[in-house]
C-alpha cells in the first residue's frame, strides 16, 4: 500500500539499523497486510461489527497470533527513562502517609534507586504523574524531594504542583497545601512570598493573590518576572481584567515585558472575545518584527476556530509556515489539529497531519493522536484508524494507557475481538489499565461472539477494578446470559446491579424472569420480583402473567391469587384467561370455596363495583365445574345491587352446562324467561344449543332450535354445525338430513365446517347418502348447492362413480361450501387410497393457491406414499414437513 508514512525523518535517522531491524519491519508490515484488506473488505458493511468471527478466522486463520504479538510489541515500547519513572511511582502508589513504617520503607526505597535529583527530573516526575492522572503520588513525590539533603524546591516545580492540582480541579487540597507551607516556610528555600502568589493564583483565589502581592509592595518587596508572569496568566483565567491591566502595567514598568508577556496580552484579548483586536495587536507584533512563536500563533487559531473562522485560522498558518522567526511553529499545529478534529472536519485533518508530516516531519503528541483517533472510530472509520495505529507503531510513538484502550476499543468494533481479548489478557504485561469503555466493548463483543461466559469474567474483572459497565452493557450480559440458560450468573448479575441501584431494561428482567418460570426456577424470579418491587419498580404485566403462570403450574396458588391482586394494583388489567388460571388452581387447594371467596373479595376491595370482575369468577368457576361457586358469586353480584346483564346470565348458564348439570341449566334459563318482559335474547338461546349439543343432548338443543325459529329468531352457524357434528358422531344420520332441510328452508349457507363434517363422514360409511337418499331423494338435473351437496356426499361415498378431474371436484366443492386446509386433507385422503399421483398433485396444487399443510395433510400423504410402497418419497414428504 504506496501512502504516506509518518516519522519520515525519524526514519532517515534510522536507516542505518533498517538491515538488523528487519525481522521487527517484516511483522509490522505483515500486521498492517493481514487486517488492512479485512478492513476495507468490511468498510463497505455499515455495521458495528463488520465481520463475524467465523469469516474472520477463515481468512486470517492463525494469523491473528501475528497481529497480537505485532501490537504487544507495540505496547512495551516505552522510553528509556520511562522505566525509571514507573518505578518511582510504583514505590510512591504502594506505600501508606498514615502508616510511619510504610513511608520510612518507601523513603528508603527511593534513596535506593540512586537518583540524582535536580530540577529537571523533578519536573519531569511531575510532568510524568500528570499524563497518568497520578496526583496523589506526585504529592508525595514533591514531600519527599523537599525532605532530601542537598536539593530545594524551585519556582517551577511548586509551579509544577500547582498546575497538576489545579488541572485535576483539586482547589481545596491546594488551598490546604499552601496554608502548610505557610507553617513550614522556613523549611523551604524559595522566594517565600512569591510562591504563595503564585499559588493563590493557580488555585483559582485572585482575591487572595492579589492581597498578598499588595501586601508585599507595602512592606517594600516585590515579585520576580517569573511570579509576575504566573500571576499575569492566572488573573487572565480567571478573568480579572481590570487586575490584568493593573498587573502589565507594572511588568512593563519594572522591564520585565517580553515574548510571555505578549503571549498572555493576546491570550486577554481572545478570552474577551475581541477576535478582531487580537488578530490586529498580533499583525503589530509580527510588522513590528517581535518573534513570533507557535504559542502566540496558536492562540489566535484557536479564537478564530471557536468562532467558526476557520478559513481565516487555516490561511493564517500558512503564511507563517515558510518564515524562519517563528519558533515551535508545531503548537499552532496542535492547536489546529485540535479544532479540526473537535469540529468534525476529520478528512481535513487527516489530509493536514499527512501533508505537514511529509512536508515538515511534524509529529504530534500522542495525546494529539488519542483525540483523533478517537473520533474516527465513533464514526467507524476503521481503515483511518487502523492506518494510523500503524503510523504511529511505525514511528516509534510510544502509546499511552489512553491508546492502548482505543486499540481494544478498535478490535472489539472491528469484529476482531479475539485479538482484542488476548491483548486484554496480557494487560499486565505492558502496564494497561481498561477503562470503563474498553470493558463495555470486551462485553459486547463476547456476548455478540456467543462467549458469554468470557464476558462475564471481564465483568467480575470490571467489578475487581472499582470499574462498573453502563446499563446498556449490563442488559446485553445479561441477555446473553438468560439466552444460554446460565441462570446463576444472571442472578448474580442482577443482584449485583441492584445492589448498586443500577437499573437494567424492563425487557431484561421480563426475559429473565420468564426464563426462571420456563426453567421451573419460579421461586428465584420471584425473589427477583420481590427486590424489584422493594425497590417500587414495577414489573411488566408479560413478568406477572410468567410468575402467575409459573406458580399455577407448581400448584401454588396462594401466591399466584397474591400476585394477580398485585398486579391490578400496579394498574395492569388481568385478563379472563388468567383469573379462570388462577382460579382453576385455587380449586384444586384444600378449602377450595374459602380461597376462591377470599380472592374474589380482594379484588372486590381494591376497585370499584363493576360486572367485569363478576363475570371473570363466574366463568372461572364454570370452567373448573363448580356451578356452586358460580352461583354465589351471581346472588353476591345481586346483592351488590347490580342486575345481572346478558353476559352474567350467558356465563351462569355456561356454567351449569359444563359441569353436566343439565336440569339445574333448564331450571334457569325457564326463570330467566319468566323474567324477561320481551323474551329470551337470541345470544342465550344459542349459549343453551351449543351447550347441549356438548352435553351430547342433541334432542333437547333440536327442539330449542325449532322453538327459536317459532319465536321468530334465527339460531346461529354454531348450533347448526355442533348438532350435525354430534349427530353425526351417534350416526343419527336421518335426523342429519333433517337438519340441513331446516338450514336451507330457511336460506342459510352451509359452512365449511358443515360440509367438511358430511364428507368426512361420507368417506367413512354409506349409511350418510341412503339416509339423503330416503328423506330428500336426488334430482339428477337439481343445481341447488344442497342438492350438489347431496352428490358430493354421494361421490365420497362410493356410490357414485365419476370421470371428472381433480381440478373438476373441486370447483364443485367450491360451489357449495368455501374450501379450506380440511377440505383438502378430506380429498388427499380419497384420492390417496388408490390414486396416489393424483394425490401428490392436489399436495402441490394446494400449496400453490396459499394453503399451509398441517400435521394431517402429512400423516395422510405418508401412510399413501407407504402403502404404495413409495418409502423413498415418503421420506422426503417427512423431513420437509420437519
Amino acid at each position: 500500500m504506496d501512502r504516506p508514512r509518518l516519522m519520515l525523518k525519524a526514519r532517515a535517522r534510522r536507516s542505518t539499523a533498517h538491515a538488523q531491524a528487519w525481522p521487527a519491519a517484516k511483522l509490522k508490515t505483515k500486521s498492517r497486510a493481514l487486517v488492512s484488506p479485512l478492513l476495507l473488505l468490511n468498510n463497505n458493511i455499515k455495521t458495528i461489527y463488520i465481520f463475524s468471527h467465523s469469516s474472520y478466522s477463515t481468512v486470517v486463520g492463525a494469523s491473528a497470533k501475528d497481529v497480537v504479538l505485532s501490537f504487544k510489541e507495540w505496547f512495551g515500547l516505552k522510553p528509556r527513562s520511562s522505566a525509571v519513572l514507573d518505578r518511582v511511582f510504583q514505590i510512591l502508589s504502594t506505600h501508606d502517609d498514615e502508616d510511619s513504617a510504610s513511608r520510612f520503607a518507601a523513603d528508603q526505597a527511593l534513596s535506593e534507586l540512586g537518583i540524582r535529583l535536580t530540577e529537571s527530573f523533578a519536573l519531569q516526575v511531575l510532568n510524568y504523574g500528570k499524563k497518568t492522572k497520578d496526583v496523589l503520588s506526585c504529592l508525595k513525590f514533591f514531600d519527599w524531594a523537599g525532605r532530601q539533603p542537598h536539593f530545594h524546591h524551585t519556582r517551577a516545580t511548586f509551579h509544577a504542583i500547582f498546575k497538576l492540582l489545579h488541572c485535576a480541579k483539586l482547589t481545596p487540597l491546594m488551598v490546604d497545601f499552601l496554608e502548610n507551607y505557610k507553617k513550614d516556610r522556613y523549611y523551604h528555600q524559595v522566594r517565600f512570598n512569591d510562591t504563595l502568589v503564585m499559588g493563590y493564583a493557580l488555585a483559582g483565589k485572585p482575591d487572595i493573590a492579589l492581597h498578598l502581592f499588595g501586601k508585599m509592595r507595602f512592606q517594600g518587596m516585590d515579585l520576580d518576572d517569573y511570579a509576575y508572569h504566573v500571576l499575569l496568566n492566572a488573573l487572565v483565567e480567571q478573568g480579572c481584567f481590570d487586575a490584568v491591566a493593573v498587573v502589565s502595567k507594572q511588568i512593563s514598568m519594572r522591564g520585565f515585558e517580553n515574548d510571555v508577556t505578549r503571549t498572555i496580552m493576546l491570550k486577554c484579548l481572545c478570552k474577551q472575545k475581541k477576535i478582531d483586536e487580537a488578530v490586529e495587536y498580533f499583525q503589530q507584533l509580527v510588522s513590528g518584527r517581535e518573534c513570533v512563536s507557535g504559542f502566540m500563533i496558536g492562540i489566535v487559531v484557536d479564537a478564530l476556530c471557536k468562532n467558526s473562522r476557520f478559513e481565516q485560522a487555516g490561511k493564517l498558518l500558512e503564511d507563517f509556515k515558510d518564515r524562519d522567526d517563528v519558533v515551535k511553529l508545531e503548537k499552532a499545529y496542535d492547536v489546529w489539529l485540535r479544532n479540526l478534529v473537535r469540529a468534525g472536519r476529520l478528512d481535513l485533518a487527516l489530509e493536514f497531519l499527512k501533508s505537514k508530516n511529509s512536508l515538515e516531519g511534524y509529529v504530534p503528541e500522542v495525546f494529539r493522536f488519542n483525540f483523533l483517533v478517537s473520533r474516527l472510530l465513533k464514526e467507524n472509520r476503521l481503515m483511518e484508524v487502523f492506518d494510523l495505529f500503524m503510523d504511529m507503531k511505525e514511528g516509534q510513538i510510544s502509546p499511552d494507557g489512553v491508546t492502548m484502550n482505543t486499540v481494544l476499543c478498535f478490535f472489539c468494533k472491528a469484529g476482531m475481538v479475539d485479538v482484542a481479548i488476548e491483548l486484554y489478557k496480557s494487560r499486565s504485561e505492558f502496564g494497561l489499565s481498561p477503562n470503563g469503555i474498553v470493558y463495555n466493548y470486551l462485553i459486547n463483543s463476547l456476548c455478540g461472539d456467543g462467549s458469554t461466559d468470557e464476558a462475564y469474567e471481564v465483568l467480575k474483572n470490571s467489578i475487581d477494578q472499582g470499574l462498573f459497565p453502563g446499563k446498556k452493557t449490563l442488559s446485553i450480559l445479561a441477555d446473553a446470559l438468560c439466552r444460554d440458560g446460565k441462570f446463576e450468573q444472571m442472578k448474580d448479575l442482577v443482584i449485583f446491579a441492584l445492589e448498586r441501584n443500577i437499573m437494567l431494561r424492563d425487557v431484561t428482567y421480563d426475559k429473565f424472569i420468564s426464563a426462571l418460570c420456563k426453567a421451573n426456577k419460579v421461586e428465584v424470579g420471584y425473589l427477583i420480583h420481590s427486590e424489584l418491587s422493594r425497590m417500587n419498580k414495577v414489573a411488566s404485566e408479560n413478568t406477572y402473567i410468567q410468575l402467575i403462570h409459573g406458580f399455577n403450574k407448581s400448584n401454588r396458588a396462594d401466591i399466584a391469587a397474591r400476585l394477580l391482586v398485585e398486579m391490578e394494583e400496579n394498574g395492569h388489567k388481568p385478563t379472563r384467561a388468567l383469573h379462570r388460571a388462577v382460579i382453576r388452581c385455587l380449586c384444586n387447594m384444600e378449602t377450595p370455596a374459602k380461597q376462591f371467596l377470599q380472592l374474589l373479595n380482594m379484588q372486590l376491595s381494591h376497585q370499584e363495583t363493576n360486572f367485569q370482575i363478576y363475570n371473570f369468577f363466574i366463568d372461572g368457576a364454570g370452567h373448573v365445574k363448580r356451578p356452586d361457586l358460580a352461583r354465589a358469586v351471581y346472588e353476591l353480584m345481586q346483592r351488590s345491587g347490580l342486575v345481572p346483564q346478558l353476559g352474567s346470565n350467558i356465563l351462569m348458564l355456561q356454567s351449569y352446562l359444563k359441569s353436566g348439570r343439565i336440569s339445574d341449566a333448564l331450571t334457569f334459563f325457564n326463570h330467566l324467561r319468566l323474567k324477561e318482559k320481551n323474551g329470551i335474547p337470541r345470544k342465550l338461546y344459542n349459549t343453551l344449543i351449543v351447550g347441549l349439543c356438548k352435553a351430547m343432548k342433541a334432542n333437547l338443543a333440536w327442539g330449542f332450535m325449532r322453538e327459536m325459529r317459532h319465536n321468530g329468531m334465527y339460531p346461529s352457524m354454531e348450533c347448526y354445525e355442533e348438532l350435525i357434528k354430534l349427530l353425526c358422531s351417534t350416526k343419527n344420520y336421518d335426523m342429519v338430513v333433517g337438519v340441513m332441510n331446516h338450514l336451507e328452508g330457511h336460506g342459510r349457507q352451509v359452512t365449511s365446517f358443515i360440509g367438511n363434517t358430511l364428507l368426512l363422514h361420507a368417506l367413512k360409511t354409506r349409511d350418510l347418502y341412503e339416509a339423503w337418499i330416503r328423506l330428500r331423494g336426488m334430482l339428477v338435473n337439481e343445481q341447488s348447492k344442497i342438492s350438489l351437496l347431496g352428490q358430493l356426499i354421494g361421490v365420497f361415498s362410493g356410490c357414485i362413480k365419476v370421470s371428472q378431474d381433480i381440478e373438476g371436484l373441486q370447483k364443485m366443492i367450491e360451489q357449495c361450501f368455501p374450501l379450506d386446509t380440511y377440505t383438502y386433507n378430506i380429498l388427499l385422503r380419497r384420492l390417496s387410497v388408490s390414486e396416489i399421483d393424483h394425490a401428490c398433485e392436489l399436495f402441490n396444487r394446494m400449496r400453490r393457491k396459499g394453503y399451509e399443510p398441517d400435521q394431517w395433510t402429512f400423516d395422510i400423504l405418508k401412510c399413501g406414499l407407504y402403502n404404495c410402497l413409495r418409502t423413498d418419497e415418503a421420506e422426503r414428504r417427512l423431513e420437509e414437513m420437519f
